[in-house]
């Protein structure tokens, strides 16, 4: 077994760093700052961060076909031309909820664009319940709700045959899956494949590696753990240096480095002191697994 090695990248102290992707045409790693108001690309070459802002929280982001980018922003779907630095609006949802902001967001292997909703915390993971709804943006710009009731809509990915998709709505402590009809975008049969352990704390993003394992980074846990969804059984943890580790996924050259986004919202004086790279961007090398590339959205 290659030694696993944690190295931070970029210090950026991101307030909620959020939905990492990988942009292998620019050997970069995407990411947001939601409650910053930034959407970030960090670049392998360089090693520098670039950082357009928004004018709301932005909480995912994703490759698009046509080229540029799409952006979760407040509860609007909207795109991105990162030259021009450029976000126009593609469509509204949650327009009864004033205070509802999207969260996390992943395209399907269908080119689907997916992210879900929430109520704006008061605090970190205090928030109204059962406020937001998952959506999915499709490939002619129209919207489709799946359901509601959701408290924090976060970790989605699909299986690597495409019949699965997993999700984690944060305050369940589970991770769920659903049957999944790539054709038509339909998901069925909802059931709980992981329930987090005490010291795991919140499940928050999610990927899957190219042996159909889950990944899940633990908000407030600082670890990801690594899961086996046949089986519900955990199979690896990787601590990091900071608890409020976010989310996760693959990138470099053939997808075997592990990039995890964290946050330093909510984190007093005296815990940051303890844990100055809260809010970076890690790398992860060594685990012995590859991901899976990153779908653009289709539309």
């Amino acid at each position: 077994m290659s030694a696993v090695k944690i190295e931070c990248v970029a210090s950026e102290g991101y307030r909620i760093g959020e939905s990492p992707v990988w942009d292998e045409k620019e050997s970069a790693l995407l990411c947001v700052d939601i409650t910053g108001r930034k959407v970030c690309r960090w670049s392998s070459v360089t090693k520098q961060v670039q950082a357009i802002s928004v004018d709301a929280p932005v909480s995912s982001v994703a490759l698009r076909k046509s080229g540029g980018y799409v952006i979760t922003l407040g509860t609007r779907f909207a795109a991105l031309k990162w030259k021009e630095q450029l976000v126009t609006t593609i469509t509204h949802v949650d327009k009864d909820k004033p205070n509802n902001r999207f969260n996390d967001g992943k395209v399907d292997p269908a080119g689907r664009y997916f992210a879900g909703t929430m109520a704006e915390e008061i605090r970190p993971a205090v928030l109204e319940r059962h406020q937001g709804s998952l959506y999915s943006l499709l490939s002619d710009l129209s919207v489709v709700k799946h359901f509601d009731q959701v408290d924090i809509s976060n970790g989605l990915d699909w299986s690597l045959d495409h019949k699965t998709f997993f999700y984690i709505d944060s305050l369940s402590y589970s991770v769920d899956a659903f049957d999944y009809d790539l054709q038509t975008g339909k998901i069925g049969n909802r059931r709980s494949i992981y329930k987090l352990e005490k010291e795991e704390s919140i499940p928050d993003g999610m990927c899957i590696d190219t042996e159909g394992k889950l990944w899940v980074a633990c908000y407030d846990g600082g670890r990801v753990i690594r899961l086996d969804p046949e089986t519900g059984k955990r199979l690896q943890t990787v601590k990091l240096p900071v608890d409020k580790t976010t989310s996760c996924c693959f990138g470099g050259k053939d997808y075997s480095e592990m990039y995890v986004t964290s946050a330093s919202d909510g984190m007093d004086k005296e815990w940051l002191s303890r844990q100055p790279q809260a809010g970076g961007i890690f790398k992860i090398t060594g685990l012995g697994v590859k991901g899976v590339p990153p779908f653009p959205f289709a539309g």
